[in-house]
């Protein structure tokens, strides 16, 4: 049984920061466990091959229950399960957000506060940066947005991408790496958590197949807005008789745990294109040659190469939908090839206003835990979506895309709110089922329990008008300083 000061659960876009900042201090040990295998396959350095990496063993492949809004369906939910984590998956989109996305977060946490964190993550060591090779599509689809006359646009421009040099920089390459070098810092991999185990109502440490690793100080979950929930219900702590029901024990009464879920959702309308500029030919083996011969071509490509902030209602004094334009034909969700040239634009709604719930499937914390994001659920998702969908048409087929236009694939004559019920999933950003406030306080400490904190994307009270990588390595940074001022040496590491 090895003992450290602090026990980091999951090697996503929180822990790996929190475990790199931590380890700062030579005289503070900390063990960083991740469930998935190491981040070594070549997929995850090429930008434009996410999608390979989906249902592989870096991938948790989760799915979701049966969603009413979504004509029944079960939908498709990846989440990254390797160092790394989701930031070693994900689309590298940089999207912070907008201020008034933190207007009704719990005090301590308005944008005053965390702009300062949001600040270092952009002065950071060549982590963030522009597109290395856009496509011409990608620059005709913001002058189509700029041109058409849209009302209430907010911003339009390329992203900025987790990229270094033309590869993908995830928190592990970001953060985990360069300090693994550290003697203090241990790094254990194909470790999955099984619970926190309690003295009491103190975490002592963590349980991971035969292993038991106790912490001196804290016990830090960063498992992401499915993983920290389900540990939390399989450490016996939140709803008691849901826990009583998969006779588990119940160890501390937080009705929230789990609750809250929220998640981006978003619709995508397919084009076909003529020439040969889109992605189609991603694979060809000069493009290769080109990514790692001069770290520029078509696989330097995010895919979700820009994206353009709009307000559906007038009165809206912050955006409520963002387009995403894509080069390609994403279709199944880059599961299958692309059948031809083409572009993309997703519709997504960025404030949805339904909220679901992630429950626990049984005691075995190797069964995936139910996931139901209740997408769709209130009108005004479905709403913003069905408009997104218009305003694409208008874009694709009008102004400098025109050029491009071959053809209309989806919705082509279908209804649009119909198509949109049967075709829309999710966009990979699951927040709020351990929210700030609800499970955790300002500080993030798990309420009711000592030594115990939640820091990822779960703490997020509701989601941000961009993407959650941003948001979820802030609240890493700024937990790194919280832990370290509850730090019995907090003088002498200040």
């Amino acid at each position: 049984m090895a003992q450290y000061d602090y026990v980091v659960v999951g090697a996503g876009s929180a822990g790996c920061a929190v475990a790199a900042r931590l380890s700062e201090y030579p005289g503070t040990s900390v063990l960083l466990v991740e469930a998935g295998p190491p981040d070594k396959a070549k997929e995850i350095r090429i930008p434009a091959a996410f999608s390979k990496l989906f249902k592989s063993k870096f991938d948790w492949s989760y799915e979701t229950t049966p969603q009413p809004g979504l004509d029944g369906r079960r939908i498709f939910f990846p989440r990254g399960k390797t160092l790394g984590g989701s930031s070693a998956l994900n689309a590298q989109m940089y999207l912070p957000g907008h201020p008034e996305d933190f207007a009704d977060w719990p005090e301590g946490w308005s944008w005053d506060e965390v702009h300062p964190y949001f600040e270092r993550l952009d002065e950071g060591p060549g982590t963030i940066s522009v597109p290395r090779d856009p496509n011409p599509m990608s620059r005709a689809f913001l002058e189509a947005v700029t041109n058409l006359d849209l009302e209430r646009v907010d911003h339009a421009g390329l992203v900025r991408v987790t990229q270094r040099k033309g590869l993908r920089c995830s928190a592990a390459d970001a953060y985990l790496k360069p300090a693994r070098g550290r003697r203090n810092l241990t790094v254990v991999t194909d470790a999955h958590v099984e619970r926190v185990e309690l003295d009491g109502l103190r975490a002592a440490g963590v349980r991971y197949g035969d292993e038991v690793a106790e912490a001196s100080r804290e016990v830090i979950l960063s498992a992401g807005a499915i993983g920290s929930p389900q540990i939390l219900m399989l450490s016996g702590i939140g709803r008691p008789d849901d826990l009583r029901a998969h006779g588990i024990e119940p160890l501390h009464d937080l009705p929230a745990v789990g609750h809250n879920l929220s998640d981006h959702p978003m619709a995508i309308s397919l084009f076909e294109a003529s020439g040969k500029d889109s992605l189609y030919a991603a694979e060809k083996p000069i493009q290769l040659l080109r990514l790692l011969l001069r770290r520029r071509g078509l696989l330097t490509s995010n895919v979700a190469e820009a994206a353009a902030f709009l307000r559906t209602r007038e009165e809206l004094t912050a955006p409520d939908l963002e387009l995403i334009f894509g080069p390609v034909l994403y279709v199944e969700e880059g599961l299958v090839p692309p059948p031809a040239h083409g572009f993309s634009i997703a519709s997504v709604a960025l404030q949805p206003r339904s909220r679901g719930r992630v429950r626990l499937r049984s005691a075995n914390p190797h069964d995936a835990p139910h996931i139901d994001p209740n997408y769709l659920a209130g009108p005004e998702d479905l709403r913003v979506l069905v408009e997104g969908t218009k305003i694409a048409r208008r874009i694709a087929r009008e102004g400098a895309l025109a050029d491009w236009f071959a053809g209309e694939r989806a919705p082509g004559e279908q209804d649009v709110e119909a198509w949109v019920r049967a075709n829309a999933h999710t966009i990979y950003h699951p927040v709020g089922t351990c929210a700030i406030g609800e499970v955790v306080d300002p500080e993030l400490r798990v309420k009711g329990i000592q030594g115990l904190r939640v820091v990822d994307a779960s703490v997020l009270p509701h989601l941000n008008r961009g993407h959650t990588h941003a948001p979820t390595t802030m609240v890493a940074e700024r937990a790194a300083e919280l832990i370290r001022s509850a730090a019995p040496e907090r003088a002498a590491i200040g």
